[in-house]
């Protein structure tokens, strides 16, 4: 059989009170219906059905996968109505799996266990066991253990709230049995609405066995429906991701002050002082010590690096050894040599920063090629824009850039020139030589400070 999953997303959500439709509401720096659709896209498939309906041009704007089909759900009248909107997306023959898009921190393994719960039987639900299950549909068993029906809170009486297991609402059957039984339900219930469970009691109506597969941790099958449970929910894949970069060898020094909005890989020894955000793609290297208070996204940092405090990097290639920081920003595009230096409250732009070479203090660098070994005095600029289009600075190997210079682009720099303190360049320098702009000095004699007349 192929497995076709069918994800339910069509909720408006409105206990979160947002304009943003539910399901992309994000967890761990991406949409929570995005993480579901990587959790099935981790399965063998070869297509997935998303039931979309509040905000669907959005939603569909905004989460990718291999091969989605959209099934427009109009009116929300229940999980059972939900998935008939998309069954016939599916072929009789296909083993239908039911996921939900508020649901983030499922896994794949989890559901690879419930399409191999079905086995012999004609219906395998999902199911936990928590502490206090008011809320929640109760999984009601017979004498021999077996599923027998799931009962909602609403319609649940006194001895049935007693039961701790309940419904997680993922389920697995065929598409044939799931098309028979959607035909035949009624909202004759306490919401009025088209269950979806109710599809248990009419399998089991019908003679058949329905099989249960029982999730461990009770954390990964919760649902967000208010930002409560949202921010809870995202503490608790913080700790996953956390918990995984140090089982692979990194350095945490407070893991419930480090966040990852992304996916993240490191190598080992690499240390992550407090209040660290990793967003997008980012990659660490071997030894890398990074600082309190640091942003990177979408990076890769080589071996050996030193990121110091209050520094943020961003789209960005950082080979090995260097050193950046403290308050330094590193924009897109730059990319640094091994053993260069970024020092404190230097910005970079579209630069490329030598083997070697440093810019250690206040300065601005900005579509530029800085070649290997140059030293760059604090309060350099390039001044790479004249209004209306962006210019190129080139800087050879070994040159030296004096203090508060302004390289107006474009113009090169020759390999192993010297720029006098100060100088303001607009044409290129000759390599090897000393080039500077300065006005004379002079001391204006019996010259007087002005002072404040007396009142």
């Amino acid at each position: 059989m192929k497995l076709f999953p069918i994800i339910l997303a069509a909720g408006q959500g409105t206990r979160m009170r947002s304009a943003l439709p539910k399901v992309l509401h994000p967890i761990a720096g991406k949409p929570m219906l995005q993480h579901v659709i990587d959790a099935c896209e981790q399965l063998t498939v070869t297509k997935i059905a998303v039931v979309y309906g509040h905000g669907g041009e959005q939603v569909k704007q905004q989460v990718v996968g291999k091969q989605l089909l959209w099934a427009l759900q109009a009116e929300q009248k229940g999980t059972g109505h939900a998935v008939q909107q998309a069954i016939d997306l599916a072929e009789d023959s296909d083993l239908v799996l039911i996921a939900y898009g508020d649901v983030p921190l499922i896994r794949a393994e989890t559901l690879n266990k419930l399409c191999l719960g079905l086995g012999q039987a004609t219906l395998c639900v999902l199911t936990t066991k928590v502490p206090h299950p008011k809320g929640y549909g109760r999984i009601v068993r017979d004498a021999q253990g077996k599923v027998k029906a799931i009962v909602e809170e609403k319609d649940t009486n006194d001895e049935q709230r007693l039961i701790n297991e309940i419904n997680t609402g993922f389920m697995a059957a065929r598409a044939s049995d799931w098309k028979r039984w959607l035909k035949q339900l009624t909202p004759q219930n306490a919401q009025g609405e088209y269950y979806l469970t109710d599809c248990v009691g009419l399998a089991v109506a019908e003679g058949w066995v329905v099989s249960s597969v029982l999730c461990e941790d009770s954390q990964e099958v919760e649902g967000v429906n208010n930002r409560i449970q949202l921010a809870q929910l995202e503490r608790v894949a913080q700790k996953r991701q956390v918990e995984q970069l140090m089982l692979n060898g990194v350095t945490i020094v407070d893991p419930a002050r480090l966040d990852i909005r992304g996916k993240v890989s490191a190598q080992i020894d690499t240390y992550i002082d407090v209040n660290v955000v990793l967003q997008g793609e980012v990659v660490l290297g071997k030894n890398v010590v990074i600082e309190p208070n640091c942003i990177i996204k979408d990076s890769t940092i080589g071996d050996f690096c030193h990121i110091k405090a209050n520094s943020l990097i961003e789209s960005a290639v950082i080979a090995r050894d260097c050193d950046i920081g403290p308050f330094a920003r590193v924009r897109p595009g730059t990319v640094l040599e091994p053993e260069a230096k970024i020092g404190n409250f230097v910005e970079t732009k579209k630069a490329y920063i030598g083997s070697g070479s440093k810019v250690s203090h206040l300065s601005y660098i900005g579509d530029a090629t800085v070649g290997a070994n140059v030293n760059i005095g604090a309060g350099t600029i390039t001044c790479n824009y004249d209004g209306v289009n962006k210019h190129q600075t080139i800087i050879g190997d070994d040159a030296f850039i004096g203090s508060c210079t302004q390289l107006v682009a474009p113009v090169k720099v020759g390999e192993g020139a010297t720029i006098g303190a100060g100088s303001t360049i607009t044409k290129d320098t000759p390599p090897h030589q000393l080039t500077l702009t300065r006005a004379p000095q002079k001391t204006i004699e019996n010259w007087q400070r002005p002072v404040k007349e007396p009142k």
